[in-house]
């Protein structure tokens, strides 16, 4: 058995430790929050025992660390964890920092723990069998991605405030989708955005509407199309065409039926949020973790792909503010 223990019991926090208590292979042994009704909760509702940041990272009983905690707090925990000779499971960002970023990756590196950044959209059923046929061959050779995310609403404006703003904290998932699908990493950023669904995101200093493009050095090219605001639910497809071909995943629905009658055809809205939408990548890459920590060879998102996919953001963020073409290489 592999034992975690979890940092934040908030709703990210609340999907990871469940689907770890319901592991046959995993124990979850405890948790913190600094907020004691999110303690007091998940802990009743996963039967663990709350327990100081201190106990965590000093027990030898525990293997793992769950990292849903605060952004700000994620790179000082992965570096307690590995310096306890705990693995890291962490949420993304790794920080908004790119200097802490680096940091952090050079003290896992120094360290036989493993660390899985979790871009959860890698682990979705279609997601994986669309980059596995990319793999594979089976469009020829990949010229260009599209990804539309778009959020059925924005989240709180006190969020907003504390995001790192859209690219670094919802396009960030698709940058690490556009380096996944093509295969190569990104040279070049270009970034178009407004505030068009709320104006106090605008206030707030942030946008809520963009579409970026990006380029690798042999040419491939990326669009990604964002939202705070789909009428119609949580949109997120993802098209990748070939020199033979093209490979396309669309929205999962509510449901699997369609009326058709006279007045027309009607069928069902997509999930609502991610929560629905990624059940199933939030339940895989919690098993793929432990299957990596009991000895198998399995494929993950590293910190190294935590780190490029900030790199990108902040590219982004520049584009965005200079109204130019930005080189990833720019970014320090």
């Amino acid at each position: 058995m592999i034992n975690f223990a979890l940092l934040g019991a908030g709703r990210i926090g609340s999907i990871h430790g469940a689907n770890v208590a319901r592991h046959p292979e995993a124990n979850l042994v405890g948790l913190y929050d600094p907020f004691q009704d999110n303690a007091d909760r998940l802990s009743a509702e996963l039967g663990c025992k709350q327990m100081t940041l201190d106990e965590i990272f000093s027990s030898d009983e525990i293997d793992a660390i769950l990292i849903c905690s605060a952004t700000d707090t994620h790179a000082d925990f992965i570096e307690r964890a590995v310096a306890n000779n705990k693995h890291v499971f962490c949420e993304k960002p790794i920080d908004l920092s790119l200097q802490r970023v680096r940091d952090c990756c050079v003290s896992v590196a120094a360290t036989d723990c493993k660390a899985l950044v979790a871009f959860n959209r890698r682990f979705d059923p279609n997601f994986q069998l669309l980059q596995q046929q990319c793999t594979q061959g089976v469009i020829g050779d990949i010229e260009m991605v599209n990804i539309i995310s778009k959020d059925p609403s924005p989240p709180p404006i006190e969020y907003i405030k504390t995001s790192g703003g859209l690219f670094r904290d919802m396009t960030i998932h698709d940058f690490d989708v556009a380096r996944f699908m093509l295969g190569e990493e990104i040279v070049n950023v270009s970034a178009h955005a407004s505030c068009l669904v709320d104006s106090d995101i605008a206030k707030a200093g942030d946008v809520d509407t963009a579409m970026i493009t990006l380029k690798t050095a042999s040419g491939k090219l990326a669009q990604i199309t964002n939202s705070r605001r789909a009428s119609y639910g949580y949109d997120q497809r993802v098209e990748v065409h070939g020199s033979k071909g093209m490979l396309e995943t669309r929205n999962i629905n509510e449901s699997s039926v369609t009326a058709h009658t006279a007045t027309g055809v009607n069928g069902p809205k997509p999930l609502h949020f991610f929560l629905e939408r990624y059940e199933a990548a939030y339940q895989s890459e919690i098993d793929t973790f432990i299957r990596s920590l009991k000895g198998e060879t399995v494929s993950f998102p590293t910190m190294n792909d935590g780190l490029q996919a900030l790199l990108i953001a902040d590219a982004a963020l520049l584009s965005y503010q200079q109204g130019r073409t930005v080189k990833v290489s720019e970014i320090t």
